[in-house]
């Protein structure tokens, strides 16, 4: 037996490539999907948590394949064969999603909410590419890293997937250098801010003691 969640991602994304994806109603996934309405609602809450489930559905595939990258490339070169995965994974959707993004386009809130997706898929992308994605630096580039994702998936839907792959060759040269950079920078200032966390918790910690020791009266 078929995944239920699994039948209602492929529902939503074949009503997807049919109308745009506002259009599309709950009831008509439910429908296509052939289930109940009521059982749609134990599997997602929304039209968007289905989007959300899509992209899990990419990621664990991409992670499923990490044995494949070579550990002993540059850094860049892990991260492009990561996220070219991605793409070719995503290739057979491809009408599904300039339908589910001109949704999106329209809805300020579902694009921060897909923003929040789009974070947590690129942080295990990071990680399938043992590219460390915690701390300052951490931040750093998976911020980086969302910002060049969504400027490769534009040039994906409008020109194609070789010029897709063109740009995310470009894009992450260029964030390469802006790391170099942001590292030095970090190294400079992050002494800096542990002395002065270390001073600002003795400070607190004085401040403690200070309180328990009993004043005399008046």
């Amino acid at each position: 037996m078929s995944n239920p969640r699994e039948k209602v991602v492929d529902a939503a994304l074949v009503l997807a490539t049919r109308r745009d994806y506002g259009d599309v109603t709950l009831s008509d996934i439910a429908h296509e999907a052939n289930i109940s309405l009521a059982e749609l609602r134990d599997l997602f809450p929304s039209k968007g948590a289905i989007v959300g489930g899509f992209l899990r559905r990419i990621d664990r595939q991409i992670l499923q394949e990490q044995n494949e990258i070579h550990h002993t490339e540059p850094m860049r070169e892990r991260l492009y064969e990561v996220l070219k995965r991605r793409l070719l994974a995503l290739q057979p959707y491809r009408d599904s999603i300039l339908s589910i993004k001109n949704w999106v386009s329209r809805d300020p809130l579902m694009q921060t909410a897909l923003n929040r997706e789009v974070i947590n898929s690129m942080r295990f992308m990071l990680e399938a590419a043992e590219i460390e994605s915690d701390g300052t630096l951490g931040a750093v580039k998976l911020q980086g890293l969302v910002f060049v994702w969504w400027r490769v998936i534009d040039v994906w839907l409008e020109k194609g997937l070789d010029e897709a792959l063109h740009q995310l060759n470009q894009q992450l040269s260029r964030g390469e250098q802006f790391v170099s950079h942001a590292e030095q920078v970090i190294s400079i200032i992050q002494p800096a801010r542990d002395f002065f966390g270390k001073f600002m918790h003795l400070n607190q910690k004085s401040h403690h003691v200070d309180d328990d020791i009993p004043h005399p009266k008046s």
